[in-house]
Order: structure tokens, then sequence, then C-alpha cells
């Protein structure tokens, strides 16, 4: 099947030469990317190498030698068609829904150079204008070695059968070179195909000045071709031969009736026959190299990366999780053997702390101890159930008494002995021992006492003293 041009987009390109095809496609695919009517994405382009262009070689007049200085690099001249992808889906959904398979998608006007190269009209060198005839539209093809050079489209349906009576005027064009310029009612459809063929041949001349065209053709089944040979062949003074495929390739008689227009198709069948294939064929386009999505690759590199990343964190914190709960384990079972012994260690600390406070007060309070026991009263009367001291210079003590007497009798003791002592508070407070007056006692060390412990004698122990038994209940006191 052959995409006709109106559905296409044509543009020439000027390209570095390359000889990877891949290479040239991408090459290609990036510049006319720039100016499609639609996107890229939504696209299908294929295309044809026209021509090698050489730049200018040194030129040797006599003896000399001219060189050209930084002459440009060779280029190739590159034809270009794009279509829309939806148009090529549209053609496989309606021949799937006949029952047939596309096998290629090709291109009209090259369709029409391939089956006019079988007519051998002209040699490579000469240009040849095809006029493909439709009962709606027109198509001008300028071909020259078996390449299309030019390519144009007109819509021009066929007459009524009663001449129209519009007063509407179209210009005439002489032919391409001539300055004269009339209007002219047209009254046949010989003359409004000529016009055409004379406005695109105009039109080839802007693009192409130094190529003429040597011939026309005409195809087509629309009863006049005819009549637009003959007047073609008037206007332009040149050879017009109307195409007859049935005579071209032997065709059966009742089949050369209906060959007539189906010149594209003959194309496309030679086109697919030949060697090198379709020119274009937009089912199976040439394709560039495939582009690495840089900015893809990166981003997939970069979450690899994040995922390795993750993984040996997790692999590191694993092993730091065992290796500490190995620890954990170690020290849980180091703690649960000296839980055992805490009462014994806070017991410890206690005592430290005592032996702390007494080492920080800066004062010997085991000789304060010593000489207090000595300066109470007897056992018998008196005993001390706590005593506490502070860097302060304080001490605090517990008794418990057997009578008002005694306490009273203790605070003048202690004056006695050197302290200075805060008034007494007596309370009932009977233990299970006949003591039954308590009382706080606290004495402040003046700065310069001076203890002589061998002024003073301890009291003498009672005869049923038994508090260095270790046997005794600790618990009681005495």
């Amino acid at each position: 099947m052959g995409v006709p041009r109106a559905q296409v987009v044509l543009r020439t390109l000027t390209v570095p030469v390359l000889e990877d095809i891949r290479e040239l496609a991408s090459m290609v695919h990036l510049q006319v990317s720039k100016d499609l009517p639609f996107r890229m994405d939504e696209a299908v382009v294929d295309f044809k190498v026209r021509r090698k262009i050489v730049p200018p070689v040194p030129r040797v007049e006599g003896d000399a030698k001219i060189e050209i200085a930084d002459a440009p690099p060779p280029k190739l001249e590159v034809l270009v068609a794009a279509v829309k992808r939806s148009l090529v889906e549209s053609v496989e959904q309606t021949a799937a829904a006949a029952g047939l398979k596309v096998c290629a998608l090709g291109l009209l006007p090259y369709a029409n150079v391939r089956a006019l190269d079988a007519f051998k009209l002209v040699d490579d060198e000469q240009a040849v204008a095809l006029v493909s005839l439709r009962p709606d539209e027109m198509n001008i093809d300028v071909i020259a070695q078996q390449t299309l050079l030019f390519s144009r489209g007109a819509n021009v349906k066929l007459p009524p059968e009663k001449p129209a009576t519009a007063d509407a005027t179209v210009p005439k064009v002489d032919a391409p070179g001539s300055d004269t310029t009339s209007f002219i009612r047209p009254e046949s459809f010989a003359e409004m195909v000529t016009i055409e063929v004379v406005r695109s041949l105009h039109a080839f001349s802007g693009v192409e000045p130094n190529r003429s065209v040597a011939r026309v053709a005409v195809s087509g089944v629309t009863g006049h071709e005819a009549s637009v040979v003959e007047a073609i062949e008037k206007r332009l003074n040149r050879p017009c031969t109307l195409l007859d495929p049935g005579t071209v390739f032997d065709l059966p008689a009742e089949a050369r009736e209906h060959v007539a227009g189906a010149l594209p198709a003959i194309g496309l069948a030679l086109g697919c026959g030949d060697e090198s294939g379709l020119p274009f064929d937009f089912l199976n386009p040439k394709k560039p190299a495939v582009q690495r999505d840089m900015r893809r690759i990166r981003i997939l590199a970069g979450a690899a990366a994040a995922v390795a990343l993750f993984i040996f964190t997790l692999a590191i914190r694993q092993h730091l999780i065992n290796r500490h709960q190995k620890v954990l384990t170690q020290l849980q079972a180091q703690f649960s053997a000296e839980d055992k012994q805490r009462k014994t260690f806070q017991a410890m600390v206690r005592h430290a702390g005592v032996v702390r406070d007494w080492t920080d007060g800066g004062r010997n309070w085991l000789d304060h101890y010593a000489y207090l026991s000595a300066v109470l009263p007897a056992s018998e009367e008196v005993y001390i159930t706590s005593l506490a001291v502070s860097g302060t210079g304080l001490i605090r003590l517990s008794v418990q008494a057997r009578s008002g007497e005694t306490l009273a009798k203790l605070d003048k003791q202690l004056r006695a002995a050197g302290y200075d002592v805060k008034p007494l508070a007596i309370t009932p407070g009977a233990d299970r021992h006949g003591y039954d007056f308590r009382s706080t006692v606290e004495l402040i060390i003046p700065p310069k006492q001076v203890l002589d412990l061998s002024k003073v004698k301890t009291p003498p122990r009672p005869a049923d003293d038994v508090s260095l038994d270790p046997s005794f209940n600790k618990g009681g006191g005495g």
C-alpha cells in the first residue's frame, strides 16, 4: 500500500556523511524533529539519500595549482518523509478487517517513480514530470535518475455534464520562462489540469533552476487523459505521453482497461521486488541507533546504589545487633550474679559515704566518737540509737534514756565536755528494755575545741554485756 502525498510531511535535509545507517537515521530524526507539525513520538519517519554533495576540488591551470582553503566536508542530501503513527495503525487495522496483512507501506510519489522507470521514456540525466489524474485531485511528480525531485498536489474535480455559468476567472500562466499572464475561464478539465501543471513546473524551476523537464507523462482513468496530453503538449511545446501499463507489461486485452489507474500499485509491487526494497517503507522505517537515556540510566544506577547501600546497612546493623546482643547477654548474666550482692554493695556505699563525709569535714570523727563514749553516762542510764555527723561540724545523736533526769544530766555533761548543745527536746518513747524517754541531741563542735582522750575515762561495761558475742541478736540494744 502507498500513502498519498497529502498525508505526508516531506523535508529535504543536508546532513554529514555517515556510513552507519543507524547513525544517519539518528541525525535525520534529530533535524526533522525541529519542524514537524506533530510531536516526534507521534511520527513514523523514513528517508532516502538523494545525492552526495562534494565540495569543490583544487583546480589546475597550466603549471599552477590553486588550492581552496577550508573546503567544507562532503554532505548528503536526504529526502525525509514523515506520517502520523495513527495513519500507519489505521492502514493496518483496515487491512486486518479485510483479512489481509500489510507487508509494506510506501510513498505514492516514489511508487510512481518506480513504475515510470519501467517505461524507459528518457535517460537518467533528464527529468520527467508525471501527472497522475484522479476524479477529485491530481499529483505532479518531477522525477530524474529514479529520484523524486519535486511533488505537488492540487484539487481538480471533474467538470459537471453541463458547463458552469460562474463568472470566476482563473489565471492563465504561459510556459515556464514567459512573463505573459492573462485571465481565462477554463472551458474543460484538460485546461484546469494544464494550468496546475504549468504552476507546478514554475515552482520546480524555482527549486531546481539548473534542471528542466524534458518530457511530461500522464496517467489515470478519468477519461480525459487524451485531451490532457494534447493540451499539455500544446501549452508547453514539449513531448507529452499517455502511459499505458497494459502495453508495457504485456497484459491481456481484458485487463488493460483496469490496469490504467493502477500505476502506483505497480510501482509499489516492483519496489518490493527490488533487491534494495522500497525507498520509503513506513511499516519498516530506517530506525536510529538505540539512544541511551542517560537520565534514566543515572536514575536506575542511583536506585540500585541506594538499594545496595540499604542492604549493606541492614547487614551491618544486623552484625552490630548480634555483637551487642552477645555483650548484653554477658552483662545480664553478670548483673544477675552481682544483683544478689546488691544489699551488701549498698551498705558498703553508705559506709563509704559516711567515711567520705568524715574525710571531707577535715575532722577526726572517730576521736569524737571515742570522746563521747567516755563522757556520756553509763549504758544502764542511756544509750545511743544513731549517730550522724556533717561537714559543717555538727553531730546529731538519737538517744534512749531511763528518765528525764538522765537526759538533763546528759546536757550538762556534754556542755562540760566542751560541746555547744542545742536545747533538748524530750519525748516519751519506751522501748522493750525499760528506757522510757527519747531525745535527739545536736552538738556543735567549737572551732578551738581540743580533744584529750587521756584525761577522760570510759565507764566500765556492765557485767551482763553480750554485745561482743557473735551469736547475739543484733536487732536488740543494750
